[in-house]
């Protein structure tokens, strides 16, 4: 082995990091959705895109696969059969391993101890890793799910923003900024809901967050009950036995603010992102797809 491969694959974007044998970053790389729900041939597209981004960022040819061992964490890959369908895929590496984005999320924020995290992203997720014993919370796939997501607070300000439309509740900047989008025409919405991914969702989220900052009551009162099913998730981790627990994903420092001083303070600090766990993963070879 010459390099190390991380990649991180979510429902918003993808990112890679490669690194050589004594851990020097030597090129990143960032593209377009990684998550199961894309499909097995968009998703393969999408990791073998970054992958050779990053590689070309660092100045190497792709004939530098052959030397490289990857650690790639997909979200959505706990659906039934798709991490087997993913790691039957053939790859250019010299070893491959797998595994969800939340097991690569874990890995980073404890420097690859036993710990737990909740990711908060365009989905959220609980992970506990204790020894070989792994536990997850939540996680099912929006709508259904991810509470206190990015795509729940996106699908909250539609709402919200459609109800204003139709006069069942009075308009607030946040519904005016989203109904903007669509020429505040509800049509237009409901069209663009037809085709609507949980990351077109999720897009939505600093928006709501930043007008919750300015005061706007709806967009408060939405991210408020999404804080309180993270309150609910922080709860459940411990109560099922971590030690320790994290916030990752990409609406984490946003939203850790809102928490209650009690809550927040039972959290311990990142040691690392999820790449830095992709790589981790990479170097153990756990989860290997040959």
């Amino acid at each position: 082995m010459t390099y190390l491969l991380g990649i991180d694959a979510g429902g918003t974007k993808s990112r890679a990091r490669v690194v050589d044998a004594a851990g020097n970053v030597l090129g990143e790389a960032r593209g377009g959705p990684g998550n199961a729900r894309v499909g097995l041939q968009a998703l393969m597209g999408s990791l073998m895109h970054v992958a050779s981004k990053a590689f070309a960022n660092a100045g190497l040819e792709e004939q530098a696969f052959d030397e490289t061992f990857a650690g790639i964490g997909i979200a959505g890959i706990s659906r039934p059969g798709m991490q087997q369908s993913i790691s039957a895929q053939s790859f250019p590496f010299a070893r491959v391993s797998i595994d969800t984005d939340a097991a690569i999320a874990n890995l980073g924020a404890h420097g690859g101890r036993d710990g737990a995290v909740l990711i908060l992203g365009t989905g959220s997720v609980g992970y506990i890793r204790t020894g070989n014993v792994i536990q997850t919370i939540g996680g099912y796939g929006f709508p259904i799910s991810d509470e206190g997501s990015g795509a729940a607070l996106g699908l909250s300000a539609m709402r919200h923003a459609l109800r204003a439309l139709d006069g069942r509740t009075l308009p607030t900047p946040l519904s005016a900024a989203v109904t903007e989008q669509f020429n505040h025409k509800a049509e237009q919405a409901v069209a663009w809901m037809d085709n609507a991914t949980p990351g077109d969702y999720a897009r939505m989220a600093p928006m709501v967050l930043d007008y919750a900052e300015k005061g706007d009551e709806i967009a408060h009162n939405i991210v408020e009950d999404a804080v309180r099913h993270i309150e609910r998730f922080i709860e459940t981790i411990f109560d099922k036995g971590a030690d320790r627990c994290a916030l990752a994903g990409g609406l984490a420092q946003r939203l850790q603010p809102w928490l209650r001083a009690r809550t927040a303070a039972r959290l311990t600090p990142v040691l690392g992102d999820p790449l830095d766990g992709a790589l981790i993963l990479a170097g153990s070879g756990d989860g290997s797809a040959g």
